[in-house]
């Protein structure tokens, strides 16, 4: 099998060394930078906790370098999908399967859903519709993934934590499909933890909502996740009465869109409180790259509005999150 990762940072390239390592597939990755020249020169390294290797493989910041692929698994940041709309043409032969482990929610949402709903397009995350027709939506396959990762020097990747939670694939319509037990096989042979789900919607909305009780915190305190979460007394009380009070509005939208989420708050900040990590969103912003905002703020806030949920502290605080981020 012929797999293009398009993005190695920080989760693709853990995903695309791990395949490559593993002699799972012929790997190739979309790269750029300071991280592609280093890719070239010395492979891909991953370290984790407990070991490090190299993958020497395939790298190009121009996709038509590498021929067309059976699966391309696209771990860009939203702000990137114009990018990968324009870029992606040259990997995708008839059959290509395409995966999104993104965060937030997702370009393909409505296509597979049913009902008065499908087949409506989300023009904050796909402008002008450019991926609905480069990649269309019968190609795309959702994605979850649970490990966190970091980039701390061009070429190498570190895996911090969530190796055992893996990566959760799913159809948009939620059936099972022979391309998803393909990709569920391929990374069961790399080492990779993975499964399958039959509504990956649901798994969608219950990241999100973590995402949502973190994210701004973090973003707006310069802080891991750890520390963004207050204490239940004391003078940083008030953050985790945000993080409860975002966790709350982020259930509340995923029920009115039909995905009830069983989360008990005390069980989520406790955890929370043990992940000394920086998410995603604040390392874009500490390193001076757009931010996934409207993936993870806008659209939801757009969402709850057409549904008439109330999101006030989520609309406050992604406003400053985007205050920080033009500062």
């Amino acid at each position: 099998m012929r797999v293009c990762v398009y993005g190695a940072g920080a989760i693709g390239g853990y995903l695309a060394a791990s395949l490559a390592e593993a002699g799972a597939a012929e790997v190739s990755v979309v790269a750029r930078g300071a991280h592609l020249a280093a890719i070239r020169a010395n492979g891909l390294t991953v370290e984790t906790p407990e070991r490090r290797f190299t993958a020497p493989l395939a790298a190009s910041d121009n996709p038509a370098d590498l021929g067309t692929q059976d699966l391309v698994i696209v771990t860009v940041k939203a702000p990137a999908l114009g990018q990968v709309a324009a870029g992606i043409g040259p990997l995708l032969q008839e059959g290509t399967t395409v995966a999104f482990p993104m965060n937030g929610i997702p370009w393909w949402y409505y296509h597979g859903i049913g009902g008065a709903d499908e087949g409506r397009q989300i023009a904050l995350l796909d402008p002008g519709g450019a991926l609905w027709r480069a990649v269309g939506p019968a190609r795309a396959v959702g994605a979850i993934v649970w490990p966190a990762c970091s980039v701390p020097a061009p070429g190498v990747v570190r895996l911090l934590s969530g190796a055992a939670a893996g990566t959760v694939f799913g159809e948009p319509d939620g059936s099972a499909s022979p391309r998803l037990d393909a990709i569920a096989s391929l990374f069961a042979a790399a080492g990779l933890g993975v499964s399958t789900s039959a509504d990956i919607r649901a798994l969608i909305w219950r990241k999100l909502a973590v995402n949502l009780c973190t994210g701004p915190l973090c973003v707006l305190g310069r802080a891991d996740i750890a520390a963004a979460m207050g204490s239940e007394d004391g003078a940083d009380a008030p953050l985790a009465d945000a993080a409860r009070g975002l966790l709350g509005e982020a259930c509340a939208l995923a029920a009115a869109m039909g995905y009830p989420l069983d989360l008990d708050p005390a069980r989520i900040l406790s955890g929370n409180r043990r992940v000394a990590h920086r998410p995603s969103i604040l390392q874009d912003l500490e390193a001076g790259r757009p931010m996934e905002v409207e993936a993870l703020y806008g659209v939801p806030l757009q969402m709850a509005a057409e549904q008439g949920v109330a999101m006030p502290l989520l609309a406050l605080l992604s406003s400053l999150v985007r205050l920080a981020g033009r500062a």
